[in-house]
Order: structure tokens, then sequence, then C-alpha cells
């Protein structure tokens, strides 16, 4: 394989955590005039969620609150901060933040946004193309039994390592569509246990995402009536997965935080195949431009995003190439392929990844859990790995020093995309363990 001598690769291979600092990374302005996406398609996808906000208040009763949208909280984490520094060796400048993506409604993962977002357009596409729906009615009207019975006739199918599958399987179910999900080996027994109960077809395989991606996609384009959440390619996902960074924005304000060159905002996310964190940091550079530095996080045994861009690779490298196996404890980023689309979107946007040992995730989860009474499953609390690593590594300080930051003011996001709908037991076994 070309490339493989490339040192970034060797630490790879070695599963060794570290730091990459992308050398791509460009103006924000220059980046974004290159890409065929804009952030008129996020406005475009911000205005369709509210357009489905009284569905989705009837439907789900815990948006009631926030009028039909499904967002998070933003909390600032001063215990959590204090534990970074000084258990953790990271001397972080300015605050710490949690987008608490674990804690969105529905499906209680980022997966929330742009699943629930792509399923929510396929429904209104297929409304309006047979005269059932006009964008000026009332979408309360799709909870009527016609619409059920309507959408009956059709399938939607996607592959996942869990949270992605149960925010298609939940939102298509309600919405009345015959529904399967294709579970990789990775996929933990309560969220495939969940989605039967909900109604939803589970296949499971012995292999790994990709695999199951690939099983899935041969078996919708098998039927004229299915549809596949293609979670490797889809940009309907990706533009909805962008709104959160107008809602984080939003929120930046509501509680009084400035972002300008003087105050950085600095995002860290957790990526497994890319489509939502690739679609936050491309949200939040259409809004925040040069003064956005977003970084992705993940597993020393599938680092799959980094390894396609570190290498220029893109889809067409995965981690069992140099060596690693992809299977982690974080299951919702054990992907051994990236997205190819994201890859190439993120060229020169992202400021660089982080690789975290599985040992850590839970270490980070306890020090949430006892500094802030927070809960976020292992694999969401990957994103603590981001601040620390770019205050330990020398390629962070080179960072920081190459851009003049001033970090006693900067503004850390740690964004936990998954964990509230973790069954107890489950959260019980995560916190006794210790790798």
């Amino acid at each position: 394989m070309e490339n493989i001598t490339n040192p970034i690769i060797e630490k790879l291979s070695k599963a060794q955590p570290m730091l990459w600092i992308n050398p791509n990374l460009t103006a924000a302005k220059d980046a974004l005039s290159r890409l065929d996406i804009t952030r008129s398609d996020t406005a475009d996808a911000e205005a369709r969620l509210e357009r489905f906000a009284p569905y989705i208040m009837l439907k789900f009763p815990q948006t009631a609150a926030s009028g039909g949208l499904i967002e998070s909280p933003l909390t600032e984490t001063p215990a959590m901060l204090w534990r970074l520094r000084h258990e953790y060796g990271a001397p972080i400048g300015g605050t710490l933040y949690v987008k608490r993506d674990c804690d969105l409604p529905i499906s209680g993962s980022i997966k929330a946004r742009g699943g629930i977002y792509e399923v929510l357009k396929h429904a209104e596409t297929l409304a309006i193309n047979a005269g059932l729906l006009k964008e000026s009615d009332n979408y309360a009207v799709l909870a009527e039994e016609r619409f059920t019975k309507f959408f009956s006739q059709y399938s939607v199918q996607v592959a996942s390592t869990g949270n992605l599958g149960l925010s298609i399987g939940v939102m298509s179910a309600a919405l009345g569509f015959r529904t399967t999900v294709h579970m990789s080996a990775d996929a933990r027994e309560w969220k495939k246990a969940l989605l039967r109960q909900k109604g939803v077809t589970v296949i499971e395989y012995p292999s790994d995402y990709s695999a199951a991606v690939e099983r899935g996609r041969a078996a919708s384009a098998a039927d004229p009536m299915s549809y596949f959440v293609d979670d490797e390619n889809s940009v309907d996902l990706f533009m909805g997965y962008s709104v959160a960074a107008v809602r984080l924005k939003a929120q930046l304000d509501a509680a009084g935080v400035t972002i300008d060159a003087q105050h950085p905002l600095f995002v860290y996310i957790p990526c497994g195949v890319g489509g939502g964190p690739g679609g936050v940091a491309f949200g939040l550079k259409t809004i925040f431009g040069d003064n956005a530095h977003v970084f992705f996080v993940e597993p020393t045994l599938a680092p799959c995003m980094v390894l396609g861009m570190a290498t220029g690779l893109d889809n067409k490298i995965c981690v069992q190439d140099i060596g690693l196996s992809g299977k982690t404890e974080a299951d919702g980023l054990a992907v051994g392929r990236a997205s190819g689309f994201v890859g190439k979107v993120m060229r020169n946007i992202l400021s660089g990844e982080v690789t975290v040992e599985d040992a850590k995730l839970f270490d980070y989860m306890r020090s949430l859990i006892e500094s802030e009474g927070l809960f976020a499953e292992p694999s969401a609390c990957a994103a603590f790995a981001g601040p620390v690593g770019l205050y330990t590594y020398e390629e962070g300080k080179a960072y920081m020093r190459a851009h003049g930051l001033n970090m006693k003011n900067a503004v850390h996001i740690a964004w936990t995309t998954g964990g509230s709908l973790v069954p107890e037991y489950e959260r019980e076994k995560y916190a006794k363990t210790h790798l």
C-alpha cells in the first residue's frame, strides 16, 4: 500500500495515542469556496426541521419544551476542567463546555441530528410527490393514519454500529416505514433489543461496519420501494448535522460567550465514519470562520479518518491495511474505513485529530460523572482527549503558537455524542471497567 512508510502511519499502526495536525488547513473563506455545499444548504435543512417541529412535538412529547426542535444543552463544566488540568496534566486555558448530544431527545446521540433529518426529508419528498403534503401545511398532519398507511408501502434501511441505527429506526418506525437496521458485530446488545422493541428488523453480521454497509446497500438496492441511508456518502445526513452549529451559536449568544480572534473556539468531536463530526465542523466553519478550530478524536484501534486524511487516500485505505483490528470498546467509533466524501470536505477545514486508548475513555467517563454528575457513554467521552492532547503533545503546542492564539480566553467544547439511552446495568458495568 502506498504511503505506508509515512511516519504518522507508523505511529497509527502501533496503536500509539497521538495528535496529528492537518497540514492542508487553509483560511476558512478559501476552504469553503472550494466546496459544492454552502451555508444555504444548512439553512434549507434548518427550515425543514422547523416545518417538522409540530409533528415531532406531537409524536415525541419530550420535545415539547423546545417546541419540537431536537436540541441538547450546552453546559459549562469547571469541575471537569479542573480535573483535566490537575489529574490529566493538561494546562488548558479558558473555559470548558460540554455540548450534551448524549442527551438529545428521541435517540440520545448526535445521530438524532443527521439520521432523523434524513428520514424526515425522505418522508417529506415522498408525501409531496404523491400530492399529500405541501410545505405550507402544518406537518402535524403527518401523524394521521392516512400518512402512516402511505409510508408503510416503503422501507428504510441503514447500516450501523448502534446509534445511527437507533435514530433511523425510531423515527422511521414512528412515521410508518418498514425499517431494517444492518448491525455490525460491534453493536451493543441493548441497542439491538431497543430497536426490535420499536418494531424494527435488525440483521446482525459477524463482521465490521464496512461489511454491514455493503450488505445493507445491496439489500436496499434490490427493493425498488426501499431507501438506504448511506452513512458513508450521504449529503442529507451531513447537512442535518450541520444545523447543530447554528443552534450552538444561539446557545453561546444566550450565555454571553463571545467568539472572535481574541476568544477562539476549540471544538473536539468523537469520530467514527465521519458524517456527524464532519457536518458539525462544516457548520462551525461557515459561522465562525477562522475563529473555529475543530479536532476529531478517534480510538487508537480504529483511527480511520486520520488514516485516510494523513495519507490522502481517504476511503481507499482502511485500518486493517496497517495491521489494526478496528475492534474497540468505543462501539460508536468502531469503523475501519472513513467516509471519502467527508474526508474530501474536511481536507482544508479540519485542524487536526487526536487518537486515544480505550482505557482512557472509561477514565474520562468516570471523571465526568464524579466532577459534574453528567453521564456520556465511553465513546462519547473520547471528546475530552481533544483538549488534553492539544495541551500535552508538542504538535498541539506548536499549533497554538503558529496561530498566535490568545488561549487564556479560549472557549473549549467537548462534544459528547451519545449515552442517555444506555441502560442502568450497562452504566454500572462501564463504571467498573478498568482496562
